[in-house]
């Protein structure tokens, strides 16, 4: 997952989860701006540069306390900045006008980066009070830049004369005005404030949705005073367990908390089904309890003040206005893709849950299969088909050699790169780490932080960001960050990775190279800024490279005795692939199609009842299958309320079209060499966002995308018959 921060876009998207800021003191929660005003001098470590190597964060001089009155400043610098752009007397150009526009903003920018970045992997009281307090404010930062007639009448003086500007200036002009048009700068006076009324409101209810949901997952873990309820786990996952419990002050007891997905990696282990209905019970019901955390009124009123916002951006609906400017350009083209692929994923489906009944059965288990048996009896059946034990794989899969021996090996026979850890960076977080990236010339390239572990207070999943952009005209070099979820182990124990685990890790990466490669001049379409159907492409395309046998050699090895992986499991890992895949694909189809179900609301329905809403538009699209509930369900879909992929969940799918389709284009031409690899660094991770997307691909494929690839990977494609 990327999380994108368009400096006047996305600044209002404000993400939380996470620990302490930095490890200073820290300002009381609540701290107005007024009352923080003082601290926003010299000391204040953002109103300045960092003097750090490509501009890294200073953490070891960032407080709490400095956010708050950086961000009231920074908004303060850029609107005189605007102003002065809009106001000038000199005839409109591009570099009065949109270039100016490019450099501005450098304070909030700054600030901006790093307070998001740990509000979502970092964050307490003190930052989500912040949220609370600038989320408004910076939706309306926003309005009064897009919604500022004297400037936009500049860019449409720039955009009616485009044609004469070179290429990249073309384009970026080109986006501006589209992003100002969409944003509401032809609008009437009344509705430009009925706008500003609405994104106020919607930038308050996105931060409320993250807080609370960060509240619920963490209230939602279970525990137990006996280790036979969670029967099943290894040694080294129930000494987790009971240190996660400790940490709670739950001395003697065991404690499981819940990953943001439906599903819970636990469940493939327990053994008690009723601990694995109670753990199903409690992910799915995180924020559903009737308490302060329940997010359904949240969720109703977002999907309405959406629907408004459309109506009066001249849209049908939410979903025709974010999938105007993507690479499906409609909701329609977005739900053809997803529709058209159910009766072969639920037949998939229905198979595997066949077996695993017939597991159950054969073990007499006197039950009829329920949601929370799926992951058990999943991994049981996969073991009796392929003799594939997940305990004993994770054996070759430690943290620490899957990055060195995998990640890196790969980007290097692909790319070129080197890596050097380096330990006089400061970091968030002590378990975060920092890497200097070297290019194949030997010359420093960027700088790449990894944060793998989880926390109470880091929000769930993984994801990608970047503290400082690439830019050319900014002369700045990419410094970009991974964040993971993976099980901490305790004191003297290695980090052992599921293969799943394995591939996040490939996938995060992949969007780092996006922001690593960038190679661009101007910095809102630096790196992984782009269209959310196009982003997920780099990231998904570089998961391939850890199934590459001579990566996956390198890589796979006991992390006690070194020795590689048998084959028998090696082969065992291969054959599975595209074992389970009816499941993933049918929880991913149903969150999906849920997001584009509340998106598609016109602005006359009313307000909706949550779970009635859910079940029908489950129903409506042939998803609603009882033992494959979606990846997310409404209430704890972060993705779409507060995470930028509103009505954009669909975007994996389609970037895993172009994943599959680029691969083969890979295996045509020779497979995984520095060639292959810098044809791709140069024509696609490269180029950011400085020409359409489809183009690009065009570009380096030779045609447009195929499905057949992405079916043939999931084992989708219906056999030919046989011959006669």
């Amino acid at each position: 997952m990327f999380h994108q921060r368009f400096l006047l876009v996305a600044m209002t998207a404000a993400i939380s989860a996470g620990a302490q800021a930095a490890p200073k003191p820290e300002a009381a929660a609540g701290t107005s701006a007024a009352a923080t005003a003082a601290t926003a001098s010299a000391a204040n470590p953002f109103l300045k540069a960092s003097t750090l190597q490509y501009q890294a964060p200073p953490f070891d001089k960032i407080t709490d306390a400095d956010f708050q009155p950086a961000i009231e400043e920074g908004m303060k610098q850029q609107l005189a900045e605007i102003e002065k752009i809009a106001d000038q007397s000199a005839a409109p150009t591009f570099a009065n006008t949109i270039a100016a526009m490019e450099r501005s903003g450098a304070l909030l920018t700054r600030v901006g980066k790093v307070f998001f970045a740990l509000a979502q992997a970092n964050t307490n009281d003190t930052l989500q009070q912040v949220q609370r307090d600038e989320a408004p404010k910076l939706a309306a930062h926003q309005d009064a830049i897009y919604l500022n007639a004297k400037l936009f009448a500049r860019i449409e003086a720039i955009h009616a004369a485009r044609d004469k500007l070179a290429a990249d200036e073309k384009f970026l002009t080109e986006r501006y005005h589209r992003q100002f048009v969409r944003a509401g700068a032809k609008l009437s006076d009344a509705d430009k404030s009925a706008l500003r009324e609405l994104n106020k409101e919607e930038s308050t209810l996105q931060t409320g949705f993250q807080n609370k949901l960060l509240a619920g997952t963490k209230d939602g873990a279970i525990s137990a005073g006996n280790k036979v309820e969670f029967a099943g786990l290894s040694d080294g996952e129930l000494a987790a367990a009971a240190a996660a419990a400790k940490e709670r002050q739950l001395d003697g007891e065991w404690l499981l908390t819940l990953q943001n997905t439906t599903q819970q990696p636990a469940q493939a282990e327990l053994t008690n089904r009723a601990t694995r209905e109670r753990l199903f019970n409690a992910s799915t019901l995180r924020s559903e309890h009737n308490d302060a955390n329940d997010e359904r009124a949240t969720v109703a009123r977002l999907a309405q003040l959406r629907a408004h916002k459309a109506k009066l951006l001249g849209y049908p609906t939410y979903a025709a206005y974010s999938l105007e400017d993507q690479m499906a350009k409609s909701p329609e083209q977005a739900i053809k893709l997803m529709t058209d692929m159910v009766p072969a994923v639920r037949a998939k489906t229905e198979d595997e849950a066949a077996q695993m009944q017939e597991q159950g059965d054969a073990q007499k288990g006197g039950f009829k299969l329920g949601p929370w048996d799926w992951q058990f009896y999943s991994e049981q059946v996969k073991q009796k088909k392929f003799k594939l034990d997940e305990s004993a794989v994770k054996q070759y899969f430690e943290l620490d050699r899957v990055l060195h021996d995998g990640v890196f090996f790969a980007a290097n026979k692909l790319y070129g790169i080197t890596f050097k850890e380096r330990h006089d960076l400061p970091v968030y977080q002590p378990d975060v780490r920092v890497f200097e990236v070297f290019d194949a010339d030997g010359k420093s390239l960027a700088l790449w932080y990894a944060d793998y572990y989880k926390r109470d207070n880091k929000a769930g999943g993984a994801w990608m960001d970047s503290f400082v952009d690439q830019s050319g005209l900014l002369g700045t070099h990419p410094v970009v960050f991974n964040v993971c979820n993976f099980s901490k182990p305790v004191a003297g124990q290695p980090a052992l990775l599921t293969f799943d685990d394995v591939t996040t890790m490939f996938h995060e990466f992949g969007h780092a190279l996006h922001g690593m490669f960038s190679n661009v001049k101007f910095p809102s379409v630096a790196g992984a800024n782009t269209p959310r159907d196009f982003v997920e492409f780099p990231s998904q395309f570089n998961e391939h490279w850890a199934e590459e046998p001579s990566v996956f050699a390198n890589y796979a090895k006991h992390y006690k005795t070194g020795a590689p992986m048998p084959a028998a499991m090696v082969k065992a890992i291969k054959d599975s692939g595209t074992y389970g895949q009816g499941y993933a694909t049918e929880e991913y189809i149903a969150a999906a199609l849920l997001d584009q179900a509340w998106h598609t609301l016109p602005a006359d329905a009313e307000k909706q009842d949550v779970d009635k809403f859910e079940a029908d538009a489950l129903k409506k699209y042939n998803v609603d299958y009882a033992l494959v509930p979606p990846r997310y369900r409404s209430s704890y879909f972060a993705h779409i309320w507060g995470g930028g992929y509103s009505a954009g969940y669909y975007a994996y799918l389609w970037s895993a079209v172009l994943r599959d389709d680029a691969f083969y284009w890979f295996k045509e031409h020779g497979g995984m060499t520095r060639e292959n690899g810098q044809r791709f660094r140069d024509m696609v991770l490269s180029k950011g966002s400085t020409m359409e997307m489809d183009e690009m691909y065009r570009a380096f494929r030779g045609r447009d995308p195929s499905v057949e690839p992405l079916l043939e990977t999931r084992g989708l494609k219906a056999e030919k018959p046989a011959s006669k």
